[in-house]
């Protein structure tokens, strides 16, 4: 059934407005349904940061777990933990779902492929917005990032790619987009400039002396829990995970990591394929997918970010798309986005999902398809 078949047979439920509301109702319903221990860490890394506190240490009569985001975010926090509990944790439910709404909402392609990628994503959403995670943030920041620079506005672009690297680190794929910048000068600067205005801008609420010796213990924090993802199974959910999993071997994560970074970048030396718009699409799929598929820290409500990479790359040819390419999307949205829920067979999820990070198998298979596509065809629009 075509697209605009499935429309016709939706009404109202492709209209843009009612997927507005739609998308509104699950950020809400996440809010309030959600345990908050996330929102929670969220929240301390606020108060923590404005009393001069320890942020990578655990406090438990607080939350359990430990924070591992950057200083930078306790101004982005905020404005939700000024806030009671119950409508700080709504109101950042909201904003980060009006946020990637948004980001999707822009990109250059026809509405009802838009409508489909947010149908496509929703229930991904949602497993993020019940763990209050600032994935959805990240893929937004990604796709905004592209859109700005899209529009020759690099200073913007620039700035949510050193905010979602001070952030959560996985900003920091954006400089990708540096290639299809007509003012590198300009995005270089702006960089440098954002760098260092966000690195301080902390400090306003706290002490030099106290942000400065926060980033030395991040970097340290990173890496120890870096080496803490390798054994749990609710982290590492990648191709790193899997391949470790699958065939029980201890080896240098750099083994796929490496590979995986010169596939990523092998395409862009297609320098003449850079004024399809179709090809710089695919780029910013192969962004989307790279960062969680070869990371250790990815987990379930890491995939909001790669199944928007999935969903633009299925969008992104110009050509038409096959069976085994539908498949593939199908096979996607059954093992990478249902696998956590009850719609799923428990036992599949328990015994081999799970153990074996098998939720990153659709979206790995279709990371190697995109690049194959970005190294073999022409993106040039056809009839």
């Amino acid at each position: 059934m075509k697209i605009e078949q499935v429309k016709k047979h939706l009404g109202f439920l492709g209209a843009p407005a009612a997927l507005v509301v739609i998308w509104l109702v699950l950020s809400i319903v996440a809010g309030l349904i959600s345990k908050g221990n996330n929102f929670l860490i969220f929240r301390g890394v606020f108060w923590h940061t404005w009393q001069e506190l320890p942020l990578y240490v655990p406090y438990p009569e607080e939350y359990f777990d430990i924070n591992h985001y950057g200083p930078l975010f306790s101004l982005i926090i905020a404005p939700f933990a000024l806030l009671p509990v119950w409508l700080g944790q709504v109101l950042w439910s909201v904003a980060m779902t009006v946020l990637l709404f948004c980001s999707i909402w822009r990109l250059p392609i026809p509405q009802k492929r838009i409508i489909f990628i947010y149908w496509f994503c929703a229930h991904e959403l949602m497993t993020a917005l019940f763990m209050n995670q600032f994935n959805v943030v990240i893929a937004a920041i990604i796709i905004l990032a592209f859109l700005l620079i899209e529009r020759e506005r690099d200073h913007w672009a620039t700035l949510l790619i050193v905010i979602g690297t001070l952030v959560k680190i996985y900003g920091i794929v954006g400089i990708a987009f540096f290639l299809f910048s007509k003012h590198k000068l300009r995005f270089i600067l702006s960089f440098a400039g954002w760098m260092l205005l966000l690195f301080a801008l902390p400090m306003a609420i706290s002490s030099p002396e106290y942000i400065i010796n926060c980033y030395t213990e991040w970097i340290g924090n990173i890496i120890e829990k870096n080496g803490e993802n390798a054994d749990s199974l609710y982290q590492n959910i990648s191709i790193i995970g899997m391949a470790h999993r699958i065939s029980g071997c201890n080896f240098s994560d750099l083994f796929i990591i490496a590979p995986g970074m010169l596939l990523t970048a092998l395409p862009f030396l297609r320098f003449g394929q850079y004024r399809h718009i179709a090809f710089r699409l695919a780029a910013l799929a192969s962004v989307l997918l790279f960062v969680v598929l070869f990371s250790t820290g990815s987990e379930s409500s890491s995939y909001i970010i790669a199944l928007a990479g999935v969903a633009i790359w299925y969008w992104s040819a110009p050509w038409k798309r096959s069976k085994w390419d539908i498949a593939l999307m199908v096979f996607a949205f059954v093992l990478t986005s249902l696998s956590p829920s009850d719609l799923f067979p428990k036992y599949l999820r328990d015994e081999f999902v799970r153990p074996y990070a098998l939720k990153a198998l659709p979206c790995a298979i279709i990371w190697i398809k995109l690049i194959c596509e970005m190294l073999l065809c022409r993106y040039a629009k056809r009839d």
